[in-house]
Parts: C-alpha cells; sequence; structure tokens
C-alpha cells in the first residue's frame, strides 16, 4: 500500500524522468545508507577528541564546548530549514547537506587546533541538521512496509554513531595519520552517496514556496507537532529526552571515564563503549520491530534505567565488565525505547506534515544531546567526574521511568474509557 500511495503522490512529480531513477525499494536502502553515514561523520571525531586534547592542551570543559557547537549549529538548521523539504523537494535538500558536510570534513582534516576544530564541528552540525528533517521523512515516503521505515529511522542513527565511533578508535589506535584517514574515507563515502541520491525519485509533496515572503516564513525558527495527537507526542518527550542525554554523555564524556576511571588509555576501548551503547540498540531495535510501539516504549525505558544503573554500579566499583554490561543493557533500552517513539510517531503524522514534525522531534532529540553533556562538562571541572557521572545517570533514569510510567497509564485508561456507541 506505501509503494501505491507513494507512486500516485509523486507520479506528478516528475513522470518523464521516472525511467531515470533507481528502483523505490533501492532508494529506500540508498536513503537509509546516507542517514547512517551522516550520523557516522558525528560520531568519528569522539575518539580523537584525547588525541586533539593532547596535541591541543585544551581541558574537558572546553572538549564539552567543542561537542556542544555541534549540536548548536544542528538545531539551528533543523529549526529553520527542517521542513523545507516538504516545500521544496528531499533532493535539493539532501544534496546541500552532503555538500555542507564534506567541507566540515575537509575543515577537520586541516584544523591545526580548537578554533578550526569549532569551525569544523559548526559545518558538521549545519551539514547534520539540514538533512535530517528530509532524510526521516524520505525514509518513510520511501518504505516498502509499514514497519521499515521507522525502524530505519531508528537503527540508522544508532548504527552511524556505533561504527563511526569505533571505526575511528580503530584507526586512530592502529593506522597513521588518523586525523587525515578518518575524514578522507568519510569524505569519499559521501562523495558516493551524494552520487546515489541524484537518482532517487523526488517523494516530496511539494508544497512550494509562493514568494520570497513565503521562504522567509517558512525559515522562521518554530517547532511544529502532530495535528490531534500532541497527548502522544509529550508521552514520549521524556523518553527521547533520556535516550539522547545518555548518548550524548557517552560521545563526549565516555572516552574520559574510561581513562580516568578505569585507567584504559586506548582509543579502541574507548571506541568500544560507544559501540556497545549504540549497536546493541541497532540489534534490539530489529528485533522488537514487530511488537506494538507502545509497549516497547514502555518496556525499553525500564531498560535503558536499568542499564545506566549498572553502569553506575560499575564506576562505584570500579569494574570495567559491569560498565560495559550496563552500556549494552542501555543500548537494548534506548534503541527500543527510539524505535517506539518513532513507529508511535510514523502512524500519527500525515504525509504533508513529516519533514517539519520529524524535524521538531529531532530538535528535542538533540537538545537533551547536546544541553546535559556541557552540563555535565562543567561539572566534571568542579566536582570531578565520577560524581558527576553518578547524579547524570540518577537524571536518565528518572526520566526514563517518568516515560514508562506516564504511557503506562495512558494505555489503561484508553483501555478503560467508555466506547462510543453507534
Amino acid at each position: 500500500m506505501a509503494n501505491t500511495e507513494l507512486g500516485a503522490e509523486t507520479s506528478s512529480v516528475a513522470p518523464a524522468a521516472s525511467k531515470k531513477r533507481m528502483p523505490s525499494a533501492v532508494a529506500f536502502w540508498a536513503v537509509g545508507l546516507t542517514y547512517l553515514v551522516i550520523m557516522a561523520s558525528s560520531a568519528a571525531p569522539s575518539p580523537l577528541y584525547p588525541v586533539y586534547q593532547q596535541a591541543w592542551g585544551f581541558s574537558s570543559t572546553m572538549l564539552t564546548v567543542v561537542f556542544a557547537v555541534y549540536a548548536v549549529a544542528l538545531l539551528s538548521a533543523l529549526l529553520t530549514v527542517g521542513s523545507l523539504s516538504d516545500h521544496v523537494g528531499r533532493k535539493p535538500i539532501l544534496i546541500a547537506a552532503l555538500v555542507l558536510l564534506v567541507i566540515s570534513l575537509v575543515l577537520f582534516i586541516f584544523a591545526d587546533g580548537v578554533p578550526g576544530l569549532i569551525a569544523a564541528r559548526v559545518v558538521q552540525g549545519m551539514a547534520a541538521g539540514t538533512a535530517t528533517g528530509a532524510l526521516s521523512a524520505a525514509v518513510i515516503d520511501l518504505q516498502p512496509s509499514e514497519s521499515a521505515g521507522p525502524l530505519v529511522n531508528s537503527v540508522a542513527p544508532s548504527i552511524g554513531l556505533a561504527t563511526g565511533a569505533l571505526g575511528a578508535g580503530l584507526l586512530v589506535q592502529l593506522a597513521p595519520a588518523p586525523t587525515t584517514l578518518v575524514y578522507g574515507l568519510l569524505i569519499g563515502s559521501v562523495v558516493l552517496l551524494a552520487s546515489a541520491v541524484l537518482f532517487v525519485l523526488e517523494t516530496s509533496a511539494l508544497r512550494e514556496v509562493e514568494s520570497r515572503r513565503h521562504l522567509a516564513q517558512l525559515l522562521l525558527p518554530r517547532a511544529s507537532f502532530p495535528t490531534g495527537a500532541r497527548v502522544p507526542f509529550l508521552l514520549i518527550v521524556p523518553a527521547l529526552i533520556a535516550t539522547w542525554s545518555l548518548g550524548g554523555f557517552h560521545l563526549s564524556l565516555g572516552p574520559s571515564i574510561i581513562g580516568s576511571v578505569f585507567g584504559i588509555d586506548n582509543h579502541i576501548v574507548g571506541g568500544l563503549d560507544i559501540f556497545a551503547l549504540f549497536f546493541s540498540g541497532a540489534v534490539a531495535a530489529a528485533c522488537v520491530r514487530t511488537r506494538p510501539p507502545r509497549a516497547v516504549m514502555v518496556v525499553g525505558a525500564v531498560v535503558l534505567a536499568l542499564g545506566v544503573g549498572l553502569s553506575l554500579v560499575s564506576v562505584s566499583m570500579v569494574s570495567v565488565p559491569l560498565y560495559f554490561l550496563g552500556s549494552i543493557v542501555a543500548g537494548v533500552g534506548w534503541g527500543s525505547t527510539f524505535l517506539g517513539a518513532m513507529r508511535t510517531l510514523g502512524a500519527l503524522v500525515p504525509a504533508d506534515e513529516r519533514g517539519s514534525v520529524f524535524a521538531t522531534t529531532f530538535v528535542l532529540s538533540y537538545l537533551a544531546f547536546s544541553v546535559p553533556a556541557v552540563i555535565g562538562g562543567v561539572a566534571v571541572h568542579s566536582f570531578g567526574l565520577e560524581p558527576t557521572a553518578l547524579v547524570y545517570g540518577g537524571f536518565v533514569i528518572l526520566l526514563a521511568l517518568v516515560s514508562s510510567a506516564g504511557f503506562g497509564v495512558a494505555s489503561r485508561r484508553e483501555r478503560t474509557a467508555p466506547r462510543p456507541t453507534r
């Protein structure tokens, strides 16, 4: 049904060129792979942060600033151009984002200090923010089944973050010129994907831009919520904050925990920490993709809280095996919870609102991804790494349990509510 509707909707957009476009099933995976690579590029600098710190001598607080400017740039792009793909098309937005990403990777290669690193992260954040709304919407537009799109939207970020961190960690530890090779490989991948995206059929409803004034209005920062479904959306918010704030902590300060708390000076192990969290999330999402989305969210949030609890105990006990076990369990909860959220949204949001609503969803996600991590970085400077990790983890546990309880109560009320008589 999804492909039939898509064909009816897009046939008027480019009928003459349809023969030159790749099949929708191939296009679906091409767009999903593009999503994965963009997320991998955002995680790739994490294992390199200790290298940059040693070379340039900046503090943990400055490290979180470098991390945060990426998220600020990403959020700025999401808030301004996040819904633009609904009007001008998914492909122009994606191509522009991939060009920006290549520019950012070149800036990484030539960075010779903190200002250069910040500049690269800003452009990288702009690229990711520009692409996220269009990618999420295109994945749903092209999905071969109702479960495929939400699954890719949930799994692509986690697998991308996992492989980007682990791959960069391996190159830093084992390969020559790690601060160049990592970004060179990513540039090659992005150029190939941009070439593929050119042959993807346009799927946007193309509501058009009526005038310059209309374009200026579209670019005004704003948030959009699914029409008639704000209560379920608001119940999703604590889960989004819990999952993404946990991811932000691992990406920004995870390598420091490995080095300072556990005394392990190995970039591969730092990358494995991030890989354990996000890859287990991807596997979990794939395993529960056919389950009812609300149940997946409720159970996933509880599992996430359990995993974070194990990680906190491991920090107190200085137990590396328990820490990685906690990361894996938390990752299972991360992937399940986020998949449940995306599936719920996918079912609630009309096609002509997808770009803007998914952009709003990721604005909330990346706020949670960045703001707590920055606060944590400042707290590390004042209170130390271990106390900060304990408070941060407690915050994540609380939000996860609040989300789980909220959906549990909402589900019980729906089951017991009197049904309207015909």
